[in-house]
């Protein structure tokens, strides 16, 4: 998009995002000047002028002769225009919006969107995150995971593949070697704070077009949540009985803090 598409898109009509803009460029100008420079027929030129001083855009310094509104002026003027709008807009919606309790079950599709929201999910966390991840989907959301931790969330992380131990409480799924076959594919799951959850399968062969669900639906996020929690058990009975190995310090530490943690 061109710079006076995007000026456009901010209530400036055509001629005027051209006259701004070449005005921007080479000022002082009289209006003569500013219709070779803008390409705006001198006898259309004047009444643009007109209207960009009165919207106060454009000063005449002195008879014949304009000057443009600083571009950083115009950039807090734009900000504090669309941020007034935006509240006013927010709270005349409040008003208007029937509140219900019923929560959708949103459907996205494509690489793109799936983790587009899973990086929103991941950034309003306040308090905890389950996550239930492949090694690659792991690296591209690593950055919103980091900032998280920063902010004070506590990350309980299932692996779904191999990978360093990065969290206090995270553990790799006992199946990881086979797991992506028998998914069909790889499979994400995030739940912020018993609030919100994103989940689905990104099939082999058909990544952009495999649905995945976000919702803020209690009864979906606590049954995913639940999920999650599960596989920690399942990596405790699959190291225990099936390994026959003895539960490790860090083990046992997550074990008490999983169970504790309904």
């Amino acid at each position: 998009m061109d710079i006076t598409a995007i000026l456009r898109d901010l209530a400036f009509s055509k001629y005027e995002s051209s006259c701004y803009l070449a005005l921007l460029a080479k000022h002082p100008t009289n209006g003569s000047q500013l219709s070779r420079l803008s390409g705006i027929a001198r006898s259309r030129v004047y009444d643009v002028l007109r209207g960009l001083v009165k919207k106060k855009l454009v000063f005449e310094i002195e008879k014949g002769l304009y000057v443009p509104l600083p571009f950083e002026e115009l950039k807090k003027r734009l900000r504090g225009q669309f941020e007034s709008n935006l509240k006013i807009l927010d709270d005349q919606l409040d008003a208007m919006v029937e509140q219900s309790s019923f929560e959708y079950l949103f459907t996205l599709n494509g690489v793109d969107e799936v983790l587009s929201k899973a990086t929103d999910i991941i950034d309003s966390a306040r308090q905890e995150l389950y996550l239930r991840l492949f090694p690659e989907t792991w690296e591209r959301l690593r950055d919103n995971i980091d900032r998280a931790v920063q902010r004070g969330v506590v990350i309980r992380l299932v692996s779904m593949g191999p990978m360093d131990l990065v969290y206090d409480i995270q553990v790799f799924h006992p199946d990881y070697d086979t797991i992506r076959q028998k998914l069909g594919g790889e499979s994400i799951d995030i739940i912020a704070d018993k609030d919100e959850a994103i989940a689905g399968i990104f099939e082999t062969g058909n990544v952009n077009r495999s649905p995945f669900i976000w919702t803020r639906n209690h009864w979906f996020v606590v049954a995913n949540r639940d999920s999650l929690r599960h596989d920690f058990y399942h990596y405790f009975f699959d190291k225990l009985y099936e390994q026959g190995q003895p539960l490790s310090t860090r083990d046992e530490q997550i074990y008490a803090f999983i169970k504790a943690d309904e």
